[in-house]
């Protein structure tokens, strides 16, 4: 029997710490490798680790803000951490795998070197159902793929793209490529599956025109 959302949502903890980093983007099943050797960032791995194991991916919303204690956008993604391995030095490797986005009720006092928040999920318990085959268009985000590719002298395996499902694809993508902060930003804001994959089609076909040093508007 499945676990419906609102079950699968007692499963997270309304408290979570928080690991603000630029550009980089967690999805809902998307699984993020993550290097921690900052003392206050191996602190948060520890505690999550005994606790619920447990972190939220969140961006700071000035990308270049070199503060300790930068404003963070509102709305991030919460994973579980797996795969976790210390080395001798006490940095850890690990990869976080997306659970569910969120929204940042209220920010903590400080008990730790680390932030926490308040999480609020409700407004994405659909990231907890299970993937069901999305209403994308999968040939016109493949063919701005091919133009972004082919601008950056890239090159892919076409063959894998083919084999996978439309929320692997769009999401592997989304995360992978790089987008500026705010264009991930607005990637991991997208309502659903369809909204991402027009979002993510837009920001190939602009990369493209502007790696081949032309624009739209001129190319027509």
């Amino acid at each position: 029997m499945n676990t419906s959302p609102a079950a699968a949502l007692d499963t997270l903890s309304p408290t979570i710490p928080v690991f603000p980093l630029s550009g980089a983007l967690l999805l809902p099943r998307g699984e993020l490798p993550l290097h921690i050797f900052e003392r206050r960032y191996r602190d948060m791995v520890r505690d999550s680790a005994a606790r619920h194991g447990l972190i939220g991916m969140v961006q700071p919303t000035q990308p270049e803000s070199a503060a300790d204690h930068p404003d963070l956008y509102a709305t991030g993604c919460v994973g579980r951490m797996s795969a976790l391995r210390q080395t001798d030095d006490g940095r850890y490797y690990l990869t976080l795998i997306g659970l569910c986005r969120y929204d940042i009720v209220e920010e903590l006092p400080m008990t730790h070197a680390y932030r926490e928040v308040v999480a609020d999920y409700r407004l994405y318990l659909a990231d907890i159902d299970p993937a069901e085959p999305a209403a994308t268009d999968r040939g016109k985000l493949l063919s701005a793929l091919q133009g972004y590719l082919d601008a950056q002298d890239l090159e892919t395996d076409w063959g894998q793209i083919d084999q996978v499902d439309e929320e692997t694809l769009i999401n592997a993508l989304a995360m992978a490529c790089p987008f500026d902060p705010r264009e991930k930003q607005a990637l991991l804001e997208a309502r659903n599956i369809r909204e991402r994959s027009e979002i993510l089609t837009s920001l190939f076909t602009m990369s493209g025109h502007a790696a081949r040093g032309a624009t739209p508007s001129s190319m027509q």
